[in-house]
């Protein structure tokens, strides 16, 4: 039990109806959810408004509401039963400022740092985990593939879990003596106010190109959410952004933070050069020393630039820093390749947006032999940004020498009408080398049949992934073991 004077400290409290001493028992703002001397959050999500669900949470046992609606009526009789109405500025950043508070402001206690950008955020922050761990510390990772508190993993749900998910876990790694913690920071985190109230060590921003729009409907607006995380960093913390990408410098203007840089092309803090770029491996000249990465592409010579950053600003010694880069293995469905005894080359990415499918097909391009013929099976998703599906298509058919469309996640979606929409993309000179089968797995099969000797299959969009959604049925679906085992 906490008392509720302790846990409402720093939250922009407009009016309070009842009585404020008493004690609580845990925040909810599912109102399912809610049991005896709870806290309820009303919010007005995208689907639902949390206040319609007021009464409903005072029935389960709530004895403190938490609300922002101008339009919500606080009755006098339900103030007489000793319920506590707080009206709040915004009720998204009050949930995110009551949970640090619960929780003792765990992220204070951990040098926090957040990875955002469209691409390469599970990728950076996944390879800081494992660069530290490697380093001898012990670590937290908070990313869309899993949740680790040093060695323990559980199965992550969203690319930003909600705000009181994200103490709980914070406040179990400060228990368990993790120093360091990894986290990604999606848009949509950052817009509904997930990360409000955490003390972030520092800030990583990638780039940004076309993705989410379905959400925030355009790409300014898109961008000026993540520029609001850099906005809201302390002094006390570095803001790292990639400055190859024009909107890194937007990302600093308004930064208290420590501002650095990292870049391929451009002069920056942490400088780096590839000096060859192969199917095994990467060579990398990283601020005037040479390491060898088994990582693959220049997108990947970007992510190593990030880390590398990040080591030295939580001042890691250089040398062990590129010692156990060189060690550093690549993210599952992140570029994750195998190679079949036929000498077929498959790999599995997580592209999903127009930019990262054309690094992933360019970096094949780069890399492969003359003879080798490039087939790609991709497909978008259902329920999302529609206006990037021909952009896809158009990329796919550009790059490759054999494209499959196909089903990725079609959701409540026609999958039939996903692929459509694919194909306005593809011009009349690439016509002739795509197909249309909406069978992922059928597509899968017949890409790997397709393949000679020497070609290199890509398998791209669900990456690490481990199901499809097909209306509201969730099924068991893994490219990387599908395309093994067709290959075999």
């Amino acid at each position: 039990m906490k008392n509720i004077t302790d846990i409402v400290k720093n939250v922009s409290i407009i009016k309070s109806y009842g009585n404020t001493d008493m004690s609580i028992n845990e925040i909810q703002f599912d109102s399912r959810k809610v049991k005896a001397k709870d806290v309820f959050v009303a919010q007005k999500g995208l689907l639902f408004d949390g206040h319609q669900f007021i009464d409903k949470a005072i029935e389960n046992g709530a004895s403190v509401v938490v609300f922002d609606s101008e339009t919500y009526v606080v009755k006098p009789e339900t103030i007489a039963k000793g319920i506590l109405f707080l009206q709040v500025k915004n009720s998204d950043t009050a949930l995110a400022i009551l949970a640090a508070n619960y929780y003792q402001n765990p992220s204070e206690k951990l040098a926090l740092v957040g990875v955002t950008g469209t691409n390469g955020k599970t990728t950076i922050a996944t390879l800081l985990y494992n660069l530290f761990k490697k380093a001898g510390f012990k670590v937290g990772l908070l990313s869309t593939v899993v949740i680790q508190i040093d060695e323990t993993e559980i199965e992550a749900t969203h690319t930003t879990p909600d705000s009181i998910t994200i103490n709980k876990y914070m406040a179990r790694m400060v228990a368990e003596g993790i120093t360091h913690c990894f986290m990604e920071v999606s848009s949509h985190g950052i817009h509904q106010k997930r990360t409000a109230g955490l003390r972030f060590k520092g800030g990583v921003f990638t780039n940004l190109t076309h993705d989410h729009l379905d959400y925030h409907k355009t790409f300014a607006a898109y961008r000026n959410v993540k520029k609001v995380f850099f906005d809201n960093l302390p002094k006390s913390a570095f803001a790292l952004v990639n400055v190859d990408d024009k909107n890194g410098t937007v990302m600093l203007q308004n930064t208290k933070a420590q501002k650095r840089t990292y870049a391929l092309k451009t002069e920056a803090d942490y400088k780096v050069r590839i000096i060859e770029n192969q199917l095994t491996g990467l060579l990398l000249q990283i601020n005037g020393s040479e390491v060898w990465s088994k990582l693959i592409g220049s997108f990947n010579a970007y992510n190593l630039a990030a880390i590398f950053g990040v080591a030295m600003e939580l001042k890691l010694d250089k040398m062990e820093v590129l010692r156990i880069i060189s060690e550093l293995n690549s993210v599952n469905g992140r570029f994750q390749y195998t190679i079949s005894e036929s000498g077929i080359t498959a790999i599995v990415d997580y592209a999903h947006t127009p930019d990262a499918l054309k690094n992933v097909l360019q970096t094949i391009n780069d890399i492969k032999l003359n003879g080798t013929n490039v087939i790609t099976v991709v497909g978008c998703g259902g329920d999302r940004d529609k206006a990037k599906r021909p952009k896809m298509g158009h990329i796919a058919s550009q790059l490759s020498d054999q494209v499959i469309f196909t089903s990725d996640n079609p959701r409540s979606e026609d999958p039939d009408t996903i692929i459509e929409e694919m194909e306005k993309g593809v011009t009349k000179e690439n016509k002739a080398k795509t197909l249309a089968i909406t069978n992922r797995k059928q597509a899968i099969k017949t890409a790997s049949k397709l393949a000679k000797k020497g070609d290199i299959l890509l398998i791209a969009g669900k990456g690490h992934e481990t199901y499809q959604i097909i209306k509201d049925v969730k099924s068991d679906f893994d490219d990387y073991k599908i395309v093994t085992e067709m290959l075999q």
